[in-house]
């Protein structure tokens, strides 16, 4: 049977409309009507997640509950969230939801363990809140997959690129904060990574496995092929 995605987005907008599009390109479709039905709820008031989880700022959880209502409300089958920090929340919201969540760490463990037999050592290049919150190393862990991080001083050089004034939220994706991404995920497989996590969805908007020696696992890109399976349709060859 076919479902209806409700995606809870406008964490950022722009990782939303890029999660979404991902979703679109990776369905099988050869026309309009092949296409998923896709609930977008894209509220940039949610409360800065880092921010929450480190103690200096309100919790974004009552405004993900209040998205989870209008999307419940709009017909949604299945929930996804393009915001991998807001995964600090998915307990709660799982226990809330009336219909079921994707986890992209979960669906990225999957697929990494498929795709990359043998993986000892991951680099994870996202968020403080992510990092410190150690989201990454609770799922990939139970595998026996070691989690390397940056150093303090590369972990403010990836809050500068993504959160940064001229950073990837405020819409610079060139540049400074291409380049000092590309070089803290070069640094951790210096340190032994065999892959590198875009664990923050602004990530993949300028690092590409291109960039790397090592295989780059992208959760926004894995979570929209997962989306596409579970809603019931085929994934583009």
């Amino acid at each position: 049977m076919k479902k209806t995605i409700g995606v809870l987005g406008g964490m950022g907008p722009e990782a939303t409309v890029h999660f979404f599009n991902l979703i679109v390109k990776h369905t099988a479709a050869a026309k309009d009507q092949d296409h998923i039905k896709v609930l977008v709820w894209n509220d940039p008031t949610v409360p800065p997640r880092t921010d929450a989880i480190l103690g200096s700022g309100p919790s974004p959880l009552p405004r993900l509950l209040a998205g989870v209502k209008v999307l419940e409300k709009g017909g949604a089958d299945l929930l996804v969230m393009p915001c991998i920090t807001a995964h600090y929340y998915a307990p709660e919201i799982a226990a809330s939801a009336h219909v079921p969540l994707i986890d992209l760490r979960e669906e990225s463990l999957r697929d990494a363990k498929k795709r990359i037999p043998g993986l000892k050592k991951a680099g994870l290049v996202a968020s403080t809140g992510t990092v410190q919150s150690r989201l990454f190393h609770e799922i990939f862990e139970k595998s026996g997959i070691e989690i390397l991080t940056p150093k303090p001083i590369e972990q403010q050089a990836v809050m500068e690129a993504v959160f940064g004034k001229k950073g990837i939220k405020a819409g610079f994706t060139t540049g400074r904060p291409r380049t000092a991404l590309v070089r803290v995920a070069r640094r951790l497989i210096g340190r032994g990574a065999e892959a590198v996590i875009a664990g923050c969805t602004e990530i993949p908007l300028v690092l590409r496995e291109s960039d790397l020696t090592v295989p780059l696992i992208e959760p926004m890109r894995i979570g929209a092929l997962a989306c596409i399976r579970k809603a019931g349709y085929r994934i583009k060859e």
